[in-house]
């Protein structure tokens, strides 16, 4: 059964943002990285599943500077672990759900990404990530 890995939350700013997330939660992030392919810095809070990941664009073309601009800063996405991350999106496909481009890719700390475009996936935008084996 696929378990939450973690809950994307897009913020204007990774520092104006930490301190606050640190106090709620009890910890400094356990990891922060660029992901340039996404076009976010990333700052991850806890370890294991039901992780806290900040996402700060590093660019105006960035997904996350359009969703800033339309929505404002508030959940982006809910991440999902899969065993068999090729099996869960062709069962995802076989529901209909399509895949936001370019599909399968590499994600933050390096794992195998997809994600499933709202419109096809309930209103929420979901990410898929293989779990580590």
């Amino acid at each position: 059964m696929p378990k939450i890995d973690h809950l994307g939350i897009a913020v204007n700013s990774l520092e104006a943002s930490i301190p606050l997330y640190a106090a709620l939660l009890g910890e400094n992030p356990t990891g922060r990285e660029e992901v340039p392919s996404e076009g976010v810095r990333v700052a991850f809070f806890g370890r294991g599943g039901g992780r806290v990941e900040l996402l700060e664009p590093t660019g105006d073309d960035s997904p996350i500077a359009a969703f800033l601009d339309r929505r404002g800063p508030g959940l982006h996405h809910v991440c999902l672990s899969v065993a068999d991350l090729d099996e869960a999106v062709s069962r995802a496909e076989e529901t209909g759900a399509t895949l936001v481009p370019p599909g399968i890719r590499s994600g933050a700390e390096g794992r195998r990404v997809a994600f499933l475009h709202p419109r096809t996936a309930g209103g929420v935008l979901i990410e898929l990530v293989e779990s580590e084996r």
